[in-house]
């Protein structure tokens, strides 16, 4: 019984000091400093000119002058409705406007001579004006059946085909002006504040694109706008930037994702290198005052290079294994030798202000 638990002591005793003799760790604590990093924002891109060409008047659709994706300049013709029953409205309100000023005529020579009254040449200069007003909607008609781009643009699909019979206010197609686009994020309520409270800070308002295919739009855009209210649902409020689009690369319709860059001052960071991830969470191992090993949820704010900001689950002093993180578990007592951060950090790529 005594040579059995002296044995099970021994046993135990052995492998505690496997455990302390398994190797020195390489132990940093995070680096407080100013920086910055990008964050991404899901965005959609919107032409800054984007409208609906609907039909005027009723009729078939007789020209098409236009094929979908054409540039267009603005007043070039794109669609012609069939024209003749409003030109022979027009041609009727015109003739009737000009029986209205020969009787108008008639009516001031008998006036002049006191043959009719006042009133009779009023009346005369009032079936004038409106014959007038009656040939100018005539004509009105006839133009709408004349349908131009209003502004210089891209056109869009054209689903009905030449003979068409049109409604009126049906869509005929649909003209974007790609030469500056819009980009709209969403933002959280704190990063929202973080970005109205920190003006001073941030520097500008630009921000870069990223695209569907992973390469970075050329040029830079500027953050306009911010709508007046938050979603209730989602708790975001929306952001616009504009961009310039002069190869017009970006089209009304497109998806993207908005870089901004966002200020920290007094940021904790740590090699990600030093992290570990379970179901989704990320993790170190924080080393205590018995050398102990525990591990530890810590929740990310940005990330850098090689570099993780840390929102929160670490304190300044908090001493973390950088190296071997994968050997070792809760509870072992280790060895290590201390590495200062500025020096880890200083192998690691990122950017100090």
């Amino acid at each position: 019984m005594g040579l059995c638990a002296i044995w099970c002591q021994t046993s135990c005793t052995s492998k505690t000091q496997q455990k302390e003799e398994a190797g020195k760790y390489a132990v940093t604590t995070p680096l407080k400093i100013d920086t910055s990093f990008t964050k991404e924002y899901v965005a959609q891109i919107k032409s800054v000119k984007n409208i609906e060409i609907r039909a005027l008047e009723k009729g078939y659709l007789e020209k098409i002058y236009v094929d979908e994706g054409q540039a267009v300049k603005a007043g070039q013709s794109l669609f012609r409705i069939t024209p003749k029953m409003y030109q022979a409205e027009y041609e009727k309100a015109e003739a009737e406007a000009k029986e209205a000023e020969i009787e108008l005529q008639n009516t001031q020579m008998l006036a002049d001579k006191n043959i009719v009254s006042k009133n009779e040449l009023a009346v005369a200069k009032a079936k004038v004006d409106q014959a007038k007003a009656e040939m100018a909607q005539a004509k009105f008609h006839v133009s709408a059946t004349e349908i131009k781009a209003p502004f210089a643009g891209i056109i869009d699909r054209i689903p009905l085909k030449l003979g068409s019979l049109v409604d009126e206010g049906e869509l005929l197609t649909s003209l974007s002006d790609n030469n500056q686009v819009y980009a709209y994020f969403n933002v959280s309520e704190p990063e929202y504040l973080d970005y109205e409270q920190n003006v001073k800070n941030r520097g500008n308002n630009q921000v870069g694109l990223l695209l569907a295919n992973g390469e970075q739009f050329k040029d830079k855009g500027e953050v306009e706008t911010v709508e007046s209210e938050f979603d209730s649902e989602t708790g975001n409020i929306a952001f616009r930037a504009r961009f310039p689009n002069a190869d017009r690369l970006l089209k009304n319709g497109e998806t993207g994702k908005v870089l901004m860059t966002v200020p920290l001052k007094g940021a904790l960071i740590i090699p990600q290198k030093a992290t570990y991830e379970i179901q989704d969470k990320i993790y170190v191992f924080v080393v205590g005052n018995n050398h102990v090993v525990r591990s530890q949820p810590i929740t990310i704010k940005g990330e850098l290079p090689d570099l993780y900001v840390l929102q929160s689950g670490l304190a300044e002093n908090d001493k973390i294994i950088i190296e071997g993180v994968q050997k070792v578990k809760d509870d072992d007592k280790i060895t290590y030798e201390f590495q200062k951060p500025a020096d880890v950090m200083s192998h690691l790529r990122f950017k100090a202000d």
